[in-house]
């Protein structure tokens, strides 16, 4: 029997970023276990929507049979609390959430405020939530969400990616060569790319260079500032900025790399640095929202958010220690043995799609969340 899922989506879903990978990996796994997808874009002003942006999304929905089971992205559903509503009842609607919208990093409290109430009241009336990080999870009990609609499915990693043999770090037989350092993540402001310069513009008596791969058009004001600190820091030639590259350019850039490290103020889930797991590569990084969960013990450091005296001092211990970077890479290296690949992740989202499936719909009113999104 086809089952048939309607999958809508604010944007391109080829957009260069963890999330927008993760629902085109789901969306084409389900595809592969036989599932009939409907995909349809919403307007990529969300989750600011504007009137016809959200006149568009009721349409949307409204053009869907009665019954048919819904998946809604949380950047556009949690900015659609009315629509929701107005199809709760009459769709098998399920949400699939990266991390509260209030999370996201540069809102005032007002705005988040806004958001944090908009998307309880929205969440409200979908039969599931499906979540992509434990830590994601306990955010959202925290919004006053029952657990049992709750289901955790974590990214998968190409099963390519999980090396057996031990990491080569390619500084060990060139003597001097620079210890590279590898960031993938858009240049947006949560990334923490300011933090990162500032904490390397300290190290500059060493030898490093960084690269940094990411799509720099999703807020060219902060692209621009960022390439104004790299120039004001005296950081122009050793810190590169390659814009989004093919996959097969990123795999490239792993293979290559000493040590990956993300400055990030607050992960839903932290795609990246699985990616690096996968590829046995030491890491740096920050215990911003679930990226301390996401890097084991074994496999990096980790330092306190926006402390550029700590991730400074981090670096400096890998960019000197060979061997600590050795013994972090076998840390990365076995615990990428234990991360799902792909159709895993596509099987348990298949399967908590049928288990919401079978809720009744929702019929209480929504309730706001009782705690800050930062609490």
């Amino acid at each position: 029997m086809t089952r048939t899922l309607w999958f809508l989506i604010p944007g391109d879903l080829n957009t260069a970023s963890g999330g927008y990978a993760y629902d085109r990996r789901i969306a084409s796994g389900l595809a592969e276990l036989g599932w009939k997808l409907e995909v349809r874009r919403l307007d990529d002003s969300f989750p600011n929507p504007s009137d016809c942006a959200l006149e568009h999304a009721r349409r949307t929905l409204a053009a869907i049979p009665e019954q048919a089971m819904v998946l809604i992205d949380g950047l556009a559903l949690g900015a659609m609390p009315e629509p929701a509503r107005e199809h709760g009842q009459r769709l098998r609607l399920v949400a699939l959430v990266h991390h509260p919208l209030a999370d996201e990093t540069g809102l005032d409290p007002a705005r988040q405020a806004e958001l944090r109430h908009s998307e309880a009241r929205a969440l409200a009336w979908v039969r599931g939530i499906i979540l992509t990080s434990e830590f994601t999870a306990q955010r959202l009990v925290r919004y006053q969400v029952p657990r049992e609609r709750l289901r955790v499915v974590e990214p998968g990693v190409d099963q390519g990616f999980q090396r057996l043999g031990a990491r080569t770090d390619p500084t060990d037989h060139v003597g001097k060569a620079p210890v590279s350092l590898l960031c993938v993540a858009s240049l947006i402001e949560r990334k923490g790319h300011d933090l990162l310069l500032q904490a390397l513009s300290e190290l500059r008596h060493l030898r490093w260079q960084l690269t940094c791969i990411g799509d720099v058009t999703r807020d060219p004001t902060w692209t621009a500032r960022i390439l104004a600190l790299r120039e004001d820091l005296g950081l122009g030639e050793r810190v590169h900025l390659t814009g989004t590259l093919p996959a097969a350019e990123v795999e490239q850039y792993y293979r290559q790399a000493n040590v990956a490290v993300l400055a990030t103020r607050f992960e839903g889930y932290g795609m990246v640095i699985a990616e690096a797991l996968a590829h046995g590569l030491p890491m740096v990084v920050t215990r911003g929202g679930a990226a301390a969960e996401t890097l084991p013990d074994t496999a990096g450091l980790k330092v306190p958010v926006e402390d550029v005296a700590a991730l400074r001092d981090a670096l400096r211990t890998l960019i000197l220690d060979s061997s600590l970077r050795a013994r972090l890479a076998e840390g990365a290296r076995r615990a990428a043995l234990g991360l799902p690949n792909w159709r895993q992740s596509a099987l348990a989202f298949a399967q908590a799609l049928e288990h919401f499936g079978q809720h009744p719909a929702p019929l209480d009113a929504p309730t706001a969340p009782v705690e800050p999104a930062h609490a």
